[in-house]
């Protein structure tokens, strides 16, 4: 489960991210209101945590924009306005759950595990990681605008990736997901796909998504 934590107080973010990362969970920081809406909406994330009081875009407005483009994208805001209207505010604008700061972070992963409890389950028709973008009801894939020509193994590996992104996936994980086969480890029909796919999802491209961890597996995510 990938998290996006956008907070401008680095103390703050920095503990968040790390004890999140103690708890399994993959964490990302914006420490403004632009650059964790563009994150957001760019890359593939479960839930964000979102500070209300921002630079250069504030929480109100982050939300309501997410809520509008990601209406299923769960949303945490945190705060230091208890008043009961900047909760209701929260909330009518479409915030998940509200805390107020000071927190335990025990009571935010108490409300991180509620809230993904009562995310929507079905895969989304629309998925977008960077400039890439899988549109499922159209069957159509396309980077930076561009249409891309996948045959249907392609597809649906890429499929898979889109739906898995930032999590390190096994040669065997994929065989048993995507080909529904046990893997035979001689075989080099992982190899030979992701190479297929990498010449059309990124070679013509900058940055490169498709990232291979030498003995492990495949990554599908943007690197900075």
């Amino acid at each position: 489960m990938k998290i996006l934590i956008i907070e401008d107080e680095p103390k703050t973010a920095a503990a968040l991210a790390r004890s999140l990362r103690e708890e399994g969970y993959s964490a990302d920081i914006a420490e403004n209101g632009i650059d964790g809406l563009h994150l957001a909406l760019s890359e593939s994330y479960g839930l964000i945590i979102l500070d209300v009081m921002l630079p250069k875009c504030d929480g109100w407005s982050v939300l309501r924009t997410l809520k509008a483009e990601r209406a299923n994208l769960p949303v945490i805001l945190l705060t230091a306005l208890d008043a009961v209207s900047d909760r209701v505010k929260g909330l009518d604008a479409g915030a998940d759950d509200y805390l107020v700061k000071p927190f335990a972070f025990s009571e935010l992963l108490a409300r991180i595990r509620n809230v993904l409890r009562r995310a929507p389950v079905q895969a989304s028709d629309l998925i977008r990681v960077a400039d890439l973008e899988m549109d499922r009801k159209r069957h159509r894939v396309s980077r930076a605008g561009q249409i891309l020509d996948l045959a249907p193994q392609e597809y649906r590996v890429l499929d898979y990736m889109m739906h898995h992104a930032g999590e390190v996936l096994t040669r065997t994980h994929l065989a048993e997901q995507v080909w529904d086969m046990n893997f035979d480890g001689d075989s080099n029909v992982i190899d030979a796909a992701i190479r297929r796919l990498r010449k059309k999802v990124d070679d013509p491209f900058e940055p490169k998504l498709i990232h291979t961890l030498r003995g492990v597996g495949y990554v599908l995510e943007v690197r900075h």
